[in-house]
């Protein structure tokens, strides 16, 4: 998509301001209209992941098109903050420490594999972004997540755990999609509380 740096600049601030009225009313507060560039309106998903002293404190998103990009933003930041199931609810002493993350999501791409062994030989480390699917279970991991796992095998089979399969397993009924993303984000905090300007000013 290369977004520019007043556009990207421009979601950072949307997704502050969602997480301040969420703070402030104690509930989700829809995106208010605005005059907003056509690229920001775009249909296309979106992950936000917040940030604590580095550590995650919370990641949500989607992986079809189906809200403008700004309100994709907007509505995946309130999640991240609020109700990722794996974290309670952000605290108002948490929020000036915590940083944000975009990710951008590429259109999905279908690839056809027989076998994990070819889904292993067509896996792009550290570019792609992958998804399975089986049944009613899905997962994914952004390509942000090769950092941390930068082995494919294990990539996958982690993968495989989060959709609540076992790891070693296989099964030719698994649908598989990969995508890549355009990431950026507001520097990680330094463990010193610095003062923030409200995105609600910007």
């Amino acid at each position: 998509m290369n977004l520019c740096d007043t556009q990207r600049n421009k979601l950072l601030a949307l997704a502050r301001q969602s997480i301040d009225l969420g703070l402030e009313k104690m509930c989700w507060v829809a995106m208010p209209a605005m005059n907003l560039p056509p690229t920001l309106a775009e249909l296309r998903g979106s992950f936000v992941t917040l940030r604590t002293h580095g550590q995650l404190r919370g990641c949500c998103g989607n992986l079809g098109a189906n809200h403008p990009l700004c309100e994709d933003v907007w509505r995946n930041a309130w999640a991240s903050a609020f109700a990722d199931p794996r974290f309670s609810p952000l605290e108002r002493d948490e929020w000036p420490h915590a940083n944000i993350h975009v990710s951008i999501l590429s259109v999905l791409e279908s690839v056809t594999v027989a076998s994990e062994e070819e889904l292993l030989a067509m896996l792009r480390p550290n570019i792609d972004g992958l998804v399975l699917e089986r049944d009613d279970a899905r997962a994914t991991f952004l390509p942000e997540v090769w950092e941390q796992i930068p082995n494919p095998v294990d990539f996958v089979r982690h993968l495989k755990e989060k959709a609540g399969w076992p790891g070693t397993s296989w099964s030719p009924h698994i649908k598989v999609q990969r995508y890549t993303t355009e990431n950026f984000g507001e520097p990680h905090d330094d463990g010193m509380e610095h003062p923030r300007q409200s995105s609600r000013r910007a």
